[in-house]
Protein backbone atom coordinates (compact mmCIF):
# COMPACT_ATOMS: atom_id res chain seq x y z
CA UNK A 1 0.00 0.00 0.00
CA UNK A 2 3.00 2.32 0.16
CA UNK A 3 2.75 5.19 -2.28
CA UNK A 4 5.83 6.19 -4.26
CA UNK A 5 6.08 9.97 -4.37
CA UNK A 6 8.53 10.30 -7.22
CA UNK A 7 6.12 9.42 -10.06
CA UNK A 8 5.30 11.88 -12.86
CA UNK A 9 2.62 14.42 -11.99
CA UNK A 10 -0.49 13.81 -14.11
CA UNK A 11 -2.98 16.28 -12.73
CA UNK A 12 -2.87 18.84 -15.50
CA UNK A 13 -4.40 22.22 -14.81
CA UNK A 14 -5.62 21.17 -11.36
CA UNK A 15 -2.07 21.65 -10.07
CA UNK A 16 -0.99 24.46 -12.32
CA UNK A 17 1.72 24.11 -14.99
CA UNK A 18 2.31 20.34 -14.74
CA UNK A 19 2.62 17.63 -17.35
CA UNK A 20 -0.14 15.28 -18.43
CA UNK A 21 -3.89 15.37 -19.00
CA UNK A 22 -6.36 16.58 -16.36
CA UNK A 23 -8.41 14.08 -14.38
CA UNK A 24 -11.74 13.28 -16.03
CA UNK A 25 -14.45 12.19 -13.63
CA UNK A 26 -16.26 9.00 -14.62
CA UNK A 27 -19.98 8.54 -14.11
CA UNK A 28 -20.91 7.80 -10.49
CA UNK A 29 -24.15 8.44 -8.65
CA UNK A 30 -22.60 9.75 -5.44
CA UNK A 31 -19.16 11.13 -4.58
CA UNK A 32 -16.83 9.26 -2.26
CA UNK A 33 -17.39 10.74 1.21
CA UNK A 34 -14.18 11.30 3.14
CA UNK A 35 -14.23 12.30 6.80
CA UNK A 36 -10.90 13.73 7.96
CA UNK A 37 -9.95 14.12 11.63
CA UNK A 38 -7.23 16.25 13.27
CA UNK A 39 -7.09 17.43 16.86
CA UNK A 40 -5.26 20.70 16.20
CA UNK A 41 -7.00 24.08 15.97
CA UNK A 42 -8.19 25.68 12.69
CA UNK A 43 -5.16 28.00 12.68
CA UNK A 44 -2.58 25.27 13.25
CA UNK A 45 -0.24 24.50 10.38
CA UNK A 46 -1.26 20.85 10.06
CA UNK A 47 -4.94 21.79 9.94
CA UNK A 48 -4.28 24.45 7.30
CA UNK A 49 -2.23 22.04 5.20
CA UNK A 50 -4.87 19.31 5.29
CA UNK A 51 -7.62 21.83 4.54
CA UNK A 52 -5.71 23.12 1.52
CA UNK A 53 -5.10 19.59 0.27
CA UNK A 54 -8.78 18.66 0.57
CA UNK A 55 -9.86 21.79 -1.26
CA UNK A 56 -7.46 21.00 -4.10
CA UNK A 57 -8.54 17.36 -4.11
CA UNK A 58 -12.22 18.18 -4.49
CA UNK A 59 -11.43 20.53 -7.36
CA UNK A 60 -9.01 18.14 -9.07
CA UNK A 61 -11.41 15.19 -8.73
CA UNK A 62 -14.25 17.30 -10.14
CA UNK A 63 -16.34 16.49 -7.09
CA UNK A 64 -15.71 12.73 -7.19
CA UNK A 65 -14.38 13.02 -3.63
CA UNK A 66 -16.36 15.06 -1.10
CA UNK A 67 -14.39 15.69 2.08
CA UNK A 68 -15.31 17.00 5.50
CA UNK A 69 -12.57 18.17 7.86
CA UNK A 70 -13.13 17.93 11.62
CA UNK A 71 -10.50 19.92 13.52
CA UNK A 72 -9.82 20.51 17.22
CA UNK A 73 -10.57 16.88 18.11
CA UNK A 74 -14.25 17.25 17.24
CA UNK A 75 -14.37 13.59 16.27
CA UNK A 76 -11.30 12.07 17.88
CA UNK A 77 -8.13 13.16 19.64
CA UNK A 78 -5.10 11.94 17.75
CA UNK A 79 -4.46 9.26 20.37
CA UNK A 80 -7.70 7.55 19.22
CA UNK A 81 -7.76 8.39 15.53
CA UNK A 82 -5.72 5.39 14.34
CA UNK A 83 -8.26 3.02 15.87
CA UNK A 84 -11.00 5.11 14.27
CA UNK A 85 -9.35 4.65 10.87
CA UNK A 86 -9.23 0.88 11.33
CA UNK A 87 -12.87 0.78 12.44
CA UNK A 88 -14.03 2.90 9.50
CA UNK A 89 -15.14 5.84 11.66
CA UNK A 90 -12.97 8.25 9.63
CA UNK A 91 -11.34 7.94 6.22
CA UNK A 92 -8.24 10.11 6.61
CA UNK A 93 -6.02 11.38 9.40
CA UNK A 94 -2.43 12.52 9.95
CA UNK A 95 -1.41 11.36 13.44
CA UNK A 96 1.96 12.28 14.88
CA UNK A 97 4.84 9.84 14.61
CA UNK A 98 4.99 9.65 18.41
CA UNK A 99 1.49 8.12 18.39
CA UNK A 100 2.03 5.88 15.37
CA UNK A 101 5.02 4.47 17.29
CA UNK A 102 2.60 2.61 19.58
CA UNK A 103 1.98 0.33 16.57
CA UNK A 104 5.20 0.78 14.58
CA UNK A 105 7.99 1.86 16.97
CA UNK A 106 10.30 2.95 14.14
CA UNK A 107 7.86 5.73 13.19
CA UNK A 108 9.36 7.76 16.04
CA UNK A 109 12.89 7.46 14.63
CA UNK A 110 13.53 11.23 14.70
CA UNK A 111 13.39 11.06 18.51
CA UNK A 112 16.68 9.15 18.63
CA UNK A 113 19.55 10.92 20.43
CA UNK A 114 21.56 11.43 17.22
CA UNK A 115 18.91 13.92 15.99
CA UNK A 116 19.07 16.13 19.09
CA UNK A 117 19.83 19.72 18.12
CA UNK A 118 20.49 18.79 14.48
CA UNK A 119 19.15 20.84 11.49
CA UNK A 120 15.94 19.87 9.72
CA UNK A 121 17.84 18.50 6.71
CA UNK A 122 19.19 15.72 8.90
CA UNK A 123 15.70 14.51 9.74
CA UNK A 124 14.56 14.80 6.12
CA UNK A 125 17.47 12.67 4.99
CA UNK A 126 16.14 9.86 7.18
CA UNK A 127 12.36 10.13 6.83
CA UNK A 128 12.45 10.80 3.06
CA UNK A 129 14.99 8.06 2.41
CA UNK A 130 15.28 4.33 2.99
CA UNK A 131 14.41 4.48 6.73
CA UNK A 132 11.18 6.36 5.98
CA UNK A 133 10.28 3.92 3.21
CA UNK A 134 10.68 1.00 5.60
CA UNK A 135 8.51 2.72 8.20
CA UNK A 136 5.80 3.48 5.64
CA UNK A 137 5.74 -0.17 4.58
CA UNK A 138 5.28 -1.30 8.17
CA UNK A 139 2.61 1.30 8.93
CA UNK A 140 0.65 0.39 5.79
CA UNK A 141 0.65 -3.32 6.64
CA UNK A 142 0.08 -3.16 10.39
CA UNK A 143 -2.56 -0.40 10.43
CA UNK A 144 -4.22 -1.32 7.13
CA UNK A 145 -3.85 2.18 5.71
CA UNK A 146 -2.45 3.83 2.60
CA UNK A 147 0.33 6.38 3.15
CA UNK A 148 -0.13 9.41 0.87
CA UNK A 149 3.58 10.23 0.65
CA UNK A 150 6.14 12.34 2.51
CA UNK A 151 5.27 13.36 6.04
CA UNK A 152 4.16 16.81 7.22
CA UNK A 153 6.73 18.56 9.40
CA UNK A 154 5.31 19.85 12.64
CA UNK A 155 8.49 21.66 13.59
CA UNK A 156 11.17 21.45 16.23
CA UNK A 157 10.12 20.50 19.75
CA UNK A 158 11.36 22.71 22.59
CA UNK A 159 10.63 23.26 26.30
CA UNK A 160 8.08 25.77 27.66
CA UNK A 161 7.16 26.53 31.27
CA UNK A 162 4.75 28.55 33.38
CA UNK A 163 6.36 29.68 36.62
CA UNK A 164 10.00 28.64 36.48
CA UNK A 165 12.30 30.70 34.22
CA UNK A 166 14.22 28.53 31.74
CA UNK A 167 17.73 29.95 31.38
CA UNK A 168 19.38 26.64 30.57
CA UNK A 169 18.82 22.89 30.46
CA UNK A 170 19.62 22.57 34.16
CA UNK A 171 16.41 24.48 34.93
CA UNK A 172 14.35 21.54 33.69
CA UNK A 173 15.33 19.44 36.69
CA UNK A 174 12.39 18.58 38.92
CA UNK A 175 9.71 20.02 36.63
CA UNK A 176 6.62 18.00 35.76
CA UNK A 177 6.66 18.21 31.97
CA UNK A 178 3.84 17.30 29.59
CA UNK A 179 4.58 15.31 26.44
CA UNK A 180 2.38 13.99 23.63
CA UNK A 181 3.19 10.29 24.01
CA UNK A 182 5.60 7.64 22.86
CA UNK A 183 8.79 6.54 24.62
CA UNK A 184 11.42 9.07 23.56
CA UNK A 185 9.84 12.32 24.77
CA UNK A 186 9.48 11.02 28.35
CA UNK A 187 13.00 9.58 28.13
CA UNK A 188 14.39 12.98 27.14
CA UNK A 189 12.59 14.69 30.03
CA UNK A 190 14.07 12.16 32.46
CA UNK A 191 17.51 12.63 30.87
CA UNK A 192 17.38 16.25 32.04
CA UNK A 193 16.00 15.32 35.47
CA UNK A 194 12.35 16.19 34.83
CA UNK A 195 9.19 14.19 35.55
CA UNK A 196 7.27 13.31 32.35
CA UNK A 197 3.48 13.14 32.00
CA UNK A 198 1.34 12.60 28.90
CA UNK A 199 -1.68 14.80 28.06
CA UNK A 200 -3.71 14.94 24.84
CA UNK A 201 -3.27 18.27 23.03
CA UNK A 202 -6.90 19.48 23.29
CA UNK A 203 -6.61 19.18 27.10
CA UNK A 204 -3.33 21.09 27.38
CA UNK A 205 -4.58 24.71 27.83
CA UNK A 206 -6.85 23.87 30.76
CA UNK A 207 -4.35 21.51 32.37
CA UNK A 208 -1.58 24.10 32.03
CA UNK A 209 -3.71 26.85 33.56
CA UNK A 210 -4.68 24.58 36.48
CA UNK A 211 -1.08 23.62 37.19
CA UNK A 212 -1.54 19.94 36.29
CA UNK A 213 2.01 20.15 34.94
CA UNK A 214 4.73 22.82 35.17
CA UNK A 215 5.99 22.77 31.60
CA UNK A 216 5.57 21.03 28.28
CA UNK A 217 7.45 19.71 25.28
CA UNK A 218 5.92 21.29 22.19
CA UNK A 219 6.63 23.67 19.32
CA UNK A 220 6.45 27.44 18.95
CA UNK A 221 3.56 27.21 16.51
CA UNK A 222 1.55 24.78 18.62
CA UNK A 223 1.89 27.09 21.62
CA UNK A 224 0.74 30.06 19.56
CA UNK A 225 -2.17 28.29 17.88
CA UNK A 226 -3.50 27.36 21.33
CA UNK A 227 -2.71 30.84 22.79
CA UNK A 228 -0.96 29.21 25.72
CA UNK A 229 0.08 32.57 27.15
CA UNK A 230 -3.55 32.83 28.28
CA UNK A 231 -2.99 29.57 30.18
CA UNK A 232 0.08 30.91 31.99
CA UNK A 233 2.94 30.18 29.61
CA UNK A 234 5.84 32.57 30.37
CA UNK A 235 9.15 30.92 29.45
CA UNK A 236 10.67 28.88 26.64
CA UNK A 237 13.97 27.08 26.13
CA UNK A 238 14.80 26.53 22.46
CA UNK A 239 16.95 23.43 21.88
CA UNK A 240 15.41 21.87 18.71
CA UNK A 241 15.40 18.55 20.53
CA UNK A 242 13.58 16.71 17.73
CA UNK A 243 11.57 17.29 14.57
CA UNK A 244 7.96 16.24 14.96
CA UNK A 245 6.11 14.90 11.92
CA UNK A 246 2.60 13.82 10.96
CA UNK A 247 2.04 10.78 8.75
CA UNK A 248 -0.82 11.33 6.24
CA UNK A 249 -2.87 8.16 5.90
CA UNK A 250 -6.15 6.92 4.43
CA UNK A 251 -8.06 3.86 5.65
CA UNK A 252 -7.58 0.75 3.56
CA UNK A 253 -11.33 0.24 3.15
CA UNK A 254 -11.78 3.72 1.67
CA UNK A 255 -8.65 3.39 -0.46
CA UNK A 256 -9.78 0.05 -1.90
CA UNK A 257 -13.07 1.60 -3.00
CA UNK A 258 -11.38 4.30 -5.07
CA UNK A 259 -10.71 3.97 -8.78
CA UNK A 260 -7.08 3.64 -9.92
CA UNK A 261 -7.32 7.13 -11.42
CA UNK A 262 -8.40 8.64 -8.10
CA UNK A 263 -5.59 6.86 -6.27
CA UNK A 264 -3.05 8.34 -8.67
CA UNK A 265 -4.72 11.73 -8.35
CA UNK A 266 -4.47 11.69 -4.55
CA UNK A 267 -0.83 10.62 -4.30
CA UNK A 268 0.31 12.93 -7.10
CA UNK A 269 -1.57 15.84 -5.60
CA UNK A 270 0.08 15.22 -2.24
CA UNK A 271 3.51 14.95 -3.86
CA UNK A 272 2.94 18.25 -5.69
CA UNK A 273 2.11 20.13 -2.48
CA UNK A 274 4.06 18.59 0.42
CA UNK A 275 7.16 20.74 -0.18
CA UNK A 276 4.99 23.84 0.12
CA UNK A 277 3.30 22.51 3.26
CA UNK A 278 6.66 21.85 4.87
CA UNK A 279 7.90 25.32 3.95
CA UNK A 280 4.70 26.86 5.32
CA UNK A 281 5.09 25.01 8.61
CA UNK A 282 8.71 26.11 8.93
CA UNK A 283 7.71 29.73 8.27
CA UNK A 284 4.88 29.40 10.78
CA UNK A 285 7.34 28.25 13.44
CA UNK A 286 9.50 31.32 12.79
CA UNK A 287 6.49 33.64 12.99
CA UNK A 288 5.30 31.89 16.12
CA UNK A 289 8.63 32.45 17.83
CA UNK A 290 8.24 36.17 17.22
CA UNK A 291 4.62 36.07 18.38
CA UNK A 292 5.56 34.35 21.64
CA UNK A 293 8.12 37.08 22.30
CA UNK A 294 5.54 39.78 21.59
CA UNK A 295 3.18 38.07 24.03
CA UNK A 296 5.77 38.34 26.77
CA UNK A 297 7.10 34.78 26.67
CA UNK A 298 10.83 34.91 27.44
CA UNK A 299 12.70 32.62 25.05
CA UNK A 300 16.28 31.47 25.55
CA UNK A 301 18.21 29.51 22.90
CA UNK A 302 20.61 26.79 24.02
CA UNK A 303 24.06 27.53 22.51
CA UNK A 304 25.16 25.22 19.65
CA UNK A 305 28.20 24.00 21.57
CA UNK A 306 26.00 22.90 24.49
CA UNK A 307 23.62 21.13 22.09
CA UNK A 308 26.60 19.23 20.66
CA UNK A 309 27.83 18.36 24.14
CA UNK A 310 24.42 17.08 25.24
CA UNK A 311 23.99 15.11 22.01
CA UNK A 312 27.34 13.43 22.66
CA UNK A 313 26.17 12.45 26.17
CA UNK A 314 22.89 11.14 24.78
CA UNK A 315 24.67 9.11 22.10
CA UNK A 316 26.34 7.08 24.82
CA UNK A 317 22.86 5.66 25.47
CA UNK A 318 21.80 5.46 21.82
CA UNK A 319 21.73 1.66 21.57
CA UNK A 320 19.86 1.41 24.87
CA UNK A 321 17.34 4.05 23.79
CA UNK A 322 16.84 2.35 20.42
CA UNK A 323 16.14 -0.96 22.18
CA UNK A 324 13.69 0.70 24.57
CA UNK A 325 12.02 2.43 21.62
CA UNK A 326 11.92 -1.02 19.93
CA UNK A 327 13.65 0.29 16.82
CA UNK A 328 14.98 -2.66 14.85
CA UNK A 329 18.76 -2.98 14.33
CA UNK A 330 18.15 -2.94 10.56
CA UNK A 331 16.36 0.41 10.56
CA UNK A 332 18.83 1.84 13.08
CA UNK A 333 21.64 0.91 10.69
CA UNK A 334 19.75 2.51 7.78
CA UNK A 335 19.24 5.67 9.85
CA UNK A 336 22.92 5.84 10.75
CA UNK A 337 23.85 5.47 7.08
CA UNK A 338 21.39 8.18 6.05
CA UNK A 339 22.69 10.61 8.66
CA UNK A 340 26.31 9.89 7.78
CA UNK A 341 25.54 10.84 4.19
CA UNK A 342 24.72 14.39 5.35
CA UNK A 343 28.16 14.95 6.87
Amino acid sequence: MRMRIGRRIVLGSALGPTLGAPFIRTARADPFRMRVSVDTSPSHGRTLSIADFLKKLEAASQGAIASQLFDSGQLFPDRDVIKALVLGQVEMAAPGTWLVSAYVPEADLAQLPLFYGEPIETTHRAIDGAPGDLVNDQVSKKLRVAILGRWIDLGFTNWYSTRRPLRGLADLRGLKIRNSGGFAQPWRARFFGAVPTTTAWPDVPLALSQGTFDALQSTNESCVSAKLWDAGLHFGLIDHQTMGDYIPMISQAFWAALTPQLKVLITDLWAANITVYRANLAAAQDRAEKELTLRGVKLVAVPPEELAEQRKLMLADQDKVAREMRISPDILARITEAIAATN
